[in-house]
């Protein structure tokens, strides 16, 4: 009887953390009220010391919430006999931050033990990260839970690269439920943040739809043969988080191919002038777009946990 009940009680606790469940304001104002200013302490730590964090934390969590939903899939480590996201083709020797999330996590075990998911910490330290460099501001929906496995290949195939066409970001975009314009706002995240020379070097060497000069002054950093890890802003006031992303795309000056896809005399041209001269829209519609990138959430029936440590399953 012992070990049926025992065996009830272990079945119900999986289901309990078999999904997200609806997102909350307010999750932890009981259990872990110090959550959001613990967080936002390591997040100005962190982007005091290199501003530059504040657009890899963003970029963490697009490519966690896009493959199964913002479950903290990217943070794990491989193991001997688990092959993860870190080292897919989108975020091998590019995906940054992780030690910071690390640091916030043991800030917030230390207040609160076992309480708050990794899914949720990088989902406030994004807005932080944002913030801190200019950007908006907005409520965070808590109550997120880390997944127990990740997906090489989700990651491979659900996440647009560089080189993308725009009927290819469009539909990948479409795929998780974001319309063309939602795609064309989340692509301002490219207003802060580095690239490396591999992903712009077909760019600025071969594309015709190029300003001249832009392309030579980044032929400088990056020549034809070698450099691949050579860094370039996204766009030209790439620590601070502004309007200027679109700006650029309207003079060719998009540091990606997927960049300048979206003013290109395709269907995106439109939208793109309109933040580049309305910089209160693009960032209404962005802080609307993240939100609902935040709501994606890991299929039904997934089992989930609060991790302990962010990169290995508890």
């Amino acid at each position: 009887m012992a070990s049926i009940i025992s065996y009830l009680f272990i079945a119900l606790s999986l289901l309990a953390f078999s999904a997200n469940a609806q997102l909350s304001f307010g999750f932890y104002a009981k259990s872990c009220p110090r959550l959001e200013s613990i967080v936002r302490a390591g997040m100005t730590k962190a982007v005091n010391k290199e501003k530059r964090m504040g657009a890899s934390i963003l970029r963490l969590f697009f490519h966690d919430c896009f493959v199964n939903g913002c479950d903290g899939s990217i943070l794990l480590d491989d193991t001997p006999t688990f092959k993860g996201e870190k080292n897919a083709f989108p975020n091998r020797n590019s995906a940054r931050g992780f030690e910071v999330i690390d640091d916030i996590k043991t800030q917030v075990e230390a207040a609160c033990n076992a309480t708050v998911s990794c899914a949720d910490i990088l989902a406030l330290a994004t807005r932080d990260g944002v913030v801190l460099l200019g950007g908006p501001n907005w409520a965070v929906r808590l109550g997120r839970k880390d997944s127990r496995t990740a997906s090489e290949s989700g990651a491979n195939n659900n996440l647009p690269g560089p080189a993308s066409d725009l009927s290819t970001l469009i539909s990948m975009f479409t795929a998780q439920g974001f319309t063309a314009r939602e795609m064309t706002t989340l692509s301002g995240a490219h207003t802060i943040g580095m690239a490396q020379c591999q992903f712009f070097r077909t760019r600025i060497y071969n594309e015709t739809n190029i300003d001249p000069a832009f392309a030579t002054q980044r032929q400088a950093n990056c020549p034809f043969n070698g450099g691949d890890s050579n860094l370039a802003p996204l766009d030209s006031t790439n620590t601070v988080f502004d309007n200027k992303y679109y700006v650029d795309l309207t003079n060719r000056r998009g540091l990606f191919h997927s960049d300048q896809q979206l003013f290109n005399g395709g269907s995106q041209d439109a939208l793109v002038r309109t933040y580049s001269r309305n910089p209160i829209i693009f960032k209404s519609d962005f802080v609307n777009a993240m939100i609902k990138m935040g709501n994606l959430a890991p299929a039904s029936g997934t089992i989930t946990e609060i991790r302990k440590n962010c990169r290995v399953v508890n």
